[in-house]
């Protein structure tokens, strides 16, 4: 028999997918955004609302079996708005869900909490240690969660690796663009880091193994990512092959490229946040093997399968795909000062 269940940020890229698996898999789904969803499977309704809003989700909670808070601020926003939204909205949602008697409540965090960590594999004991607002931020709704499993919820904490999929832009659309236009594409250093990602399907089935655990299982903090996993050049080729253009990743010296790349983001001409620059620099992977061992989580998908997946759906769009300011991950970011550099390559 299916469950009634609660998705915040239903709009988005996760919370997309994850109403629609839950509606195939015979739930109820309810779906609250503040923007409208560009379809709503049958067996699920959307309602607009602000996760901050606390009387507008306990009436959207009322009576569900479980909740799933998707919703959260991207490193892109303004920093008021990444605390806001990400720290408030959470309180928020979990006080919510309290006052409803929600049975379950999946917080989907991030393995940004760790911040740099140069423990790899990086466990989930690893200490929190946020390097700027977004992960600062995400690491502080993990600290309300705390407060609210300490009180008696039933709430587990996933922290998925960067998750690709039919669906994702972001900063991969600028990757599929020049892959498409006949270029090379340039990485820092030789490119032979070891990047973890994650496939959307293979975040999905972690989500829906978490609903489905028992308590006792359920209740803990989960690393979540691909299990196979090549250096970024290996990754980023894959593209470029794919394209069948012959064209290549393009090793740049780390130092001076990270310096204009620093400058860039200071002045708002290029969306590389600095995190992610300093992150495509030293190997990032976590371990997954609490995941595996207590909840059965096995991915299917490679990071290359999961990239690849992404261009073959980017390919299938219109050929005019503007980019917007990169308020989601499912918008084709503006390259900036990165869009001029392509005549380089």
């Amino acid at each position: 028999m299916g469950l009634s269940i609660a998705v915040t940020g239903a709009a988005g890229m996760l919370g997309s997918h994850l109403v629609a698996r839950l509606a195939a898999d015979g739930h109820e789904v309810t779906g609250i955004d503040l923007r409208p969803a560009d379809s709503t499977p049958e067996g699920a309704r959307h309602l607009l609302a602000d996760i901050r809003d606390t009387a507008a989700l306990a009436r959207a909670f009322t009576g569900a079996d479980a909740l799933v808070h998707c919703a959260a601020a991207l490193p892109s926003y303004p920093v008021d708005q990444i605390r806001s939204i990400t720290v408030d909205g959470t309180r928020s949602v979990l006080t919510a869900a309290e006052r409803t008697r929600i049975p379950r409540v999946v917080h989907i965090s991030s393995t940004a909490v760790y911040g740099l960590p140069k423990r790899v594999p990086t466990p989930e004991e690893h200490p929190r240690e946020p390097v700027d607002p977004y992960s600062g931020a995400k690491a502080e709704a993990e600290t309300v969660c705390e407060e609210f499993r300490a009180r008696g919820m039933c709430l587990p904490v996933l922290r998925p690796k960067t998750f690709v999929g039919p669906g994702r832009m972001g900063l991969f659309s600028m990757l599929f663009e020049w892959a498409d236009e006949r270029r090379n594409f340039p990485v820092l250093g030789r490119g032979d880091v070891r990047i973890q990602m994650f496939g959307m399907a293979d975040l999905v089935d972690a989500v829906v193994l978490t609903l489905e655990a028992p308590p006792e299982i359920a209740n803990d903090v989960y690393n979540v990512g691909a299990a196979e996993f090549g250096t970024i050049r290996e990754d980023f080729q894959a593209v470029l092959d794919a394209a069948g253009h012959g064209k290549r990743v393009v090793p740049l010296p780390a130092g001076p490229a990270l310096a204009v790349l620093r400058g860039l983001e200071r002045t708002k001409l290029s969306p590389v946040y600095g995190r992610l620059l300093y992150k495509l620099l030293d190997d990032s992977y976590v371990d997954i093997s609490r995941a595996r061992e207590r909840l059965g989580f096995q991915p299917r998908q490679s990071n290359r399968d999961a990239i690849l997946r992404t261009y073959a759906w980017w390919r299938t769009l219109p050929a005019a795909r503007a980019a917007t300011g990169g308020r989601t991950s499912r918008d084709p970011w503006r390259q900036g000062a990165l869009g001029l550099a392509k005549v380089l390559f």
